[in-house]
Parts: C-alpha cells; sequence; structure tokens
C-alpha cells in the first residue's frame, strides 16, 4: 500500500519524477485553450475580434477553476499528509468529500453564468462586436463545467498517489482529441468560435471519465467509494480553509482580468483586449514548467512533512528555488528575442502583432521573479499552512495588480499602464511571499 513511499530516496529525483509529467499534462491541458486561441485568432477576416470575443470569457473560466480550486487544491496536501501518517481510511474519505464538493458546485456555477452570460460578458469588457462571439463560445463551453472540474479537481489525488504519468495522461487524452476536432468543426464544419467550444467540451468529458475509471479503478492505491461521497462539515471545513488560498488566488486573477479588459477596452479598445488574451497566453505557457515543479514537490513536501522528515523538506524548498530561477531567466530571455514570432502563434493581424510587441517587452520584465511567488506559495500549501498561502496571494494580485491597474493608466501611460502593473506585482509580491516562507517555516523546520 506505500509502494510510492516519498520519505525514502533522493529528494530531487522525486520532485522531477512528479514535476515533469505533472508539467506536461499541465502544458497539455492548457491545449484545452490555447489551441482555441491559434484557431479562433486565424479565422479569415473576423480573427481579431472573435481573438478578443475568447479573452472576454476568460473571468468565467478562471471563476470555474477558482472553485475548482477550492476543493482539489484543498483536499490534495491533506491526502498527502493522511496518506503520510499512514491513514488511509482519512485519506478516502477527503477524497470522497471533495468529489462531492465538485459536482455540487459545477451544477450551481453552471445555473449562475449560463443564466446571467450576457451582464457578466458586458461587466467583463465586451463591446457590442466582441459579445457576439464571446457568446457563442460561452454557451457551449458552460455545458462542459463539471467534466472541467472534475478533471482538474481530482487529478491531483491520481499524482499525490505517487502515478504522475496516469495524471499526465488525463490531459493527453483530452488535448489530443481537442486538437484534432477543433480544426474539423471550426473550419470544416464552418461553426466557428461555436466549434472551439464544442470540441473543448467533448475533450473534457473524456479526461473526466479517464480520471474517473482510474480513481475507482484497481491500479489506484486509494479509492474513490461510494460509502464515502457524504459530505462531512469539519471535513469540509479543512479542505476549504486549505483550499482557500488556491481561490483567492484564481479568484483574484478573474478580479484581474475584468479590471484590465476594463481599462484596456477603455483606454485602447478591442485591439488591446485582444493583445491581453495572446499575453496571457504566452504567460501562461511559459509559466507552466516552474509550476509544474512547485507542484511536483508539493506531494513530496506534504508527505515528508507528516513523516517528520523536515531535512527533506528544506532540500525540496531550495531545489525548486534554484531550478525555478534559472528555468523563468531562460524564459524572459527568449521573450525578448523573439517577440514577434511568439504573437504571431496566435494571430495574424499586423496591427495585433506590431501592437503586442510593445506591450510583450513591458509585460514580461522582470518575468523571473515569478518563481519566488511558486516556491513560496507551495511551500505554505504543502505543509498546511492556509492563512499565510491567502495572504500572499491576496498581495500580489489584490492589493498590487489591480490598484496599479487602474492608476497607472491615468498617469499619461495608457495602455502601458496595464501592461507594467504585472512585473511589479512579480517583483514586489514574489519577493515577499518568498522571504517569509524562508525567514518564518524554512529556518524553523
Amino acid at each position: 500500500m506505500q509502494a510510492n513511499d516519498f520519505s525514502t530516496g533522493s529528494v530531487r529525483r522525486q520532485i522531477i519524477a512528479q514535476a515533469a509529467p505533472l508539467t506536461m499534462a499541465q502544458l497539455v491541458q492548457l491545449l484545452y485553450n490555447i489551441v482555441d486561441r491559434i484557431y479562433i485568432g486565424h479565422l479569415p477576416e473576423v480573427g481579431s475580434i472573435a481573438l478578443t470575443g475568447l479573452g472576454i470569457t476568460f473571468p468565467v473560466i478562471v471563476l470555474i477553476a477558482a472553485f475548482t480550486s477550492l476543493f482539489g487544491q484543498g483536499g490534495t496536501p491533506l491526502f498527502s499528509i493522511a496518506r503520510g501518517r499512514r491513514d488511509e481510511q482519512e485519506a478516502e474519505a477527503i477524497l470522497g468529500n471533495v468529489f462531492t464538493l465538485l459536482a455540487v458546485f459545477s451544477a450551481i456555477l453552471f445555473v449562475v453564468c449560463y443564466t446571467l452570460r450576457r451582464p457578466l460578458l458586458f461587466l467583463f469588457g465586451a463591446s457590442e462586436a466582441s459579445y457576439l462571439y464571446a457568446d457563442q463560445y460561452l454557451q457551449i463551453y458552460l455545458l462542459g463545467t463539471f467534466f472541467s472540474m472534475i478533471t482538474t479537481g481530482l487529478n491531483g489525488f491520481i499524482n499525490a498517489q505517487g502515478f504522475p504519468k496516469f495524471g499526465m495522461m488525463t490531459t493527453v487524452l483530452g488535448a489530443a482529441i481537442n486538437i484534432a476536432l477543433d480544426p474539423l468543426f471550426i473550419f470544416v464544419f464552418n461553426m466557428g468560435v461555436r466549434g472551439a467550444a464544442l470540441a473543448t467540451v467533448i475533450s473534457q468529458a473524456v479526461s473526466a471519465l479517464w480520471v474517473l475509471r482510474f480513481l475507482t479503478g484497481k491500479r489506484a492505491i486509494l479509492r474513490l467509494k461510494r460509502r464515502h461521497l457524504r459530505v462531512q462539515p469539519a471535513r469540509t471545513r479543512r479542505i476549504v480553509s486549505l483550499g482557500t488560498s488556491g481561490f483567492v488566488m484564481q479568484g483574484t486573477n478573474c478580479l484581474v482580468q475584468i479590471v484590465c479588459n476594463n481599462q484596456l477596452q477603455l483606454h485602447g479598445g478591442d485591439l488591446y483586449v485582444g493583445i491581453m488574451t495572446v499575453l496571457n497566453s504566452v504567460r501562461e505557457i511559459l509559466s507552466l514548467p516552474v509550476g509544474g515543479l512547485s507542484s511536483g514537490a508539493q506531494p513530496v513536501m506534504g508527505y515528508n512533512y507528516g513523516a517528520g522528515r523536515n531535512d527533506r523538506v528544506k532540500e525540496s524548498v531550495r531545489f525548486t528555488a534554484l531550478l525555478g530561477f534559472a528555468y523563468t531567466l531562460a524564459a524572459w530571455i527568449l521573450v525578448m528575442l523573439l517577440p514577434r514570432q511568439l504573437m504571431g502563434v496566435f494571430a495574424s493581424d499586423a496591427a495585433t502583432i506590431d501592437h503586442g510587441m510593445e506591450a510583450m517587452f513591458i509585460y514580461f520584465f522582470g518575468f523571473v521573479f515569478m518563481t519566488f511567488q511558486f516556491v513560496g506559495q507551495n511551500t505554505f500549501l504543502a505543509l498546511g499552512r492556509s492563512k499565510q498561502a491567502i495572504f500572499f496571494s491576496l498581495l500580489r494580485k489584490a492589493f498590487i495588480v489591480v490598484p496599479l491597474t487602474l492608476l497607472l493608466p491615468g498617469m499619461g501611460l495608457g495602455v502601458n499602464g496595464v501592461f507594467l502593473a504585472e512585473p511589479i506585482s512579480n517583483a514586489v509580491g514574489g519577493l515577499a511571499a518568498f522571504i517569509t516562507m524562508w525567514f518564518t517555516v524554512y529556518r524553523k523546520l
């Protein structure tokens, strides 16, 4: 039952063994939406405005991800700690509790977002022109809310048991289907934006079935069982308490996206909302390896913390910080050297590419500081320190990015002020999270 014991062997090898397939899985997971953006951005004649419409839907997608994190990221560290203590009954109860919470809230979110989608989209920065495409995409995308939340929320429980390759297959299967169906639905069946959404929903459904089949099958060490599906209040409070950090992080991402879209619409129009859609896509891709590294270290840290192996926890922190810093420095250099090529992946419109290159130089300045946010945040999460994790989630986004996004454009910077808020928040928020973790957690282990 303890075949995947993280308390023995090389810490670095265990983290890499977890992180490599996790990173690949998360990269493939991005293809659900990234491929949609690539195809839509190259639609003849309407590609630019259709891409803007897709960007308007991001806050809804992030809101769904926020509730997924609330339960999925809240339950996974508790699951790892219980497993490290050999408390398999509690670990399975946490898994069942999380499944039920995800299922219930997927239904609630679908009803609310579908019913209120028109006022929500205009609140999120839509114009009359971009609303048409945003609504076409969102109507169909919301049908897959349950599949999306189950896939993302429960996949971490596969990885936490030491089966990262199976976790990777969750997203590989779905993304392969999405890549195959996107051009068929968008161009061959002439469904446009609706086709991209339908391909995404189908691929998410396949991924959800894969996760559920694994967690109820014989390969899993700890399984999803019917007797554990009842929501237990005390356990739910623990899950929500720890998951609140991920929820706040995603929730503030949603808030930031809304504020950015509105400010860009005010100071630059649909063109710059579309550019932000591209910049977000590039950032999501480039930040995945350091995010995957941190996520791969999380079950190793949690297990060893539960087993009382603090020396191995500290080694995990050092390793992820050094490797993450080296990667983000290389990614920053890549953006500075190839901005036109990166913009061209998502757009064919000359104005979008030319103005987007200027925005990219600003937006990605100091990208290396993202490492400190990831490492500090994930260390707090892995060790069950939810209050600190929540605070630093709020600090970077709600207390730095949002105010700067509102203030800088009005100080003569225009749209550049919106893009400048990101690097400032990375430096201030990232260093604050890491330094606090180092002195309050790392040095006391």
